[in-house]
């Protein structure tokens, strides 16, 4: 039997986004440079039954405007598949939302950040785990991420390793075992997705182009030097290397 890529499709942008742009699994399948017919979309808010694990290769859990803290029924369905899909040793991203799911599911405690929301361009720094693991070490120190979110996992479950982080978000991104992850930027975003996030969620329109810098407010986190290009090209290689390892593993 051959085995399926899954993204498990947790929400979706905003409506007038998505008619211009796409939606967050469509964002995916772009940085994956992949197809619809490549993979298996699943929604849990239609009811739509997630995957036996022993069906999957890998998977990636999409972001959403929902919040985890609001234990919405699709949200603890999946938080329940999602423990059984790192019992079986499936590989899993987490994105935003996901990210954080994958830490509630686990153990780990979600709550609004104490330092508020973070939406914009930011700089990420890898710990030592982080440097050697074999998904986040696609990243240099300080690479440029794009973020959108007001909750965070606040406290990571039991021996998760923290592999990125910033003065606003202590865990960017972490591993549970040797093939679960959960990132809490965008690595799917592009330059106009975040635009239009930081207009909608702070009201500031989109600077102008090349520099495409967030406002300054201290809602929004600060832009980093490299240019604008660098948060599309780094959140491809993640995501293609998370594919890579997936394949790899599925073999």
């Amino acid at each position: 039997m051959e085995r399926e890529f899954a993204i498990i499709k947790l929400g979706s942008t905003f409506g007038w986004l998505s008619e211009r742009e796409g939606d967050f699994e469509d964002w995916v399948l772009a940085r994956l440079h992949r197809s619809a017919e490549d993979v298996r979309i699943v929604r849990p808010l239609d009811d739509e039954p997630l995957p036996e694990p022993f069906r999957l290769r890998g998977a990636i859990l999409t972001g959403a405007h929902a919040m985890v803290t609001e234990r919405l029924d699709w949200s603890e369905r999946t938080a329940g598949w999602i423990r059984e899909i790192v019992s079986a040793r499936v590989p899993l991203l987490g994105i935003c939302y996901g990210h954080q799911l994958l830490a509630y599911a686990m153990g780990g405690v979600v709550g609004p950040n104490p330092r508020g929301e973070e939406v914009g361009r930011a700089q990420v720094h890898l710990t030592a785990a982080g440097r050697s693991d074999p998904l986040l070490s696609v990243l240099p120190d300080g690479a440029e991420v794009y973020c959108s979110h007001y909750q965070s996992a606040l406290t990571l479950p039991q021996g998760a390793a923290p592999l990125a982080h910033n003065p606003h978000e202590p865990h960017h991104a972490f591993r549970l075992g040797d093939c679960a992850w959960g990132v809490q930027f965008h690595p799917e975003f592009t330059p106009h997705v975040l635009d239009a996030y930081v207009q909608e969620l702070i009201g500031v329109p989109p600077a102008p182009r090349p520099s495409l810098s967030p406002p300054t407010s201290s809602s929004v986190s600060s832009a980093s030097a490299a240019s604008s290009g660098d948060g599309v090209a780094l959140g491809e290689a993640l995501l293609q290397r998370f594919w890579a390892l997936a394949v790899r593993g599925d073999g």
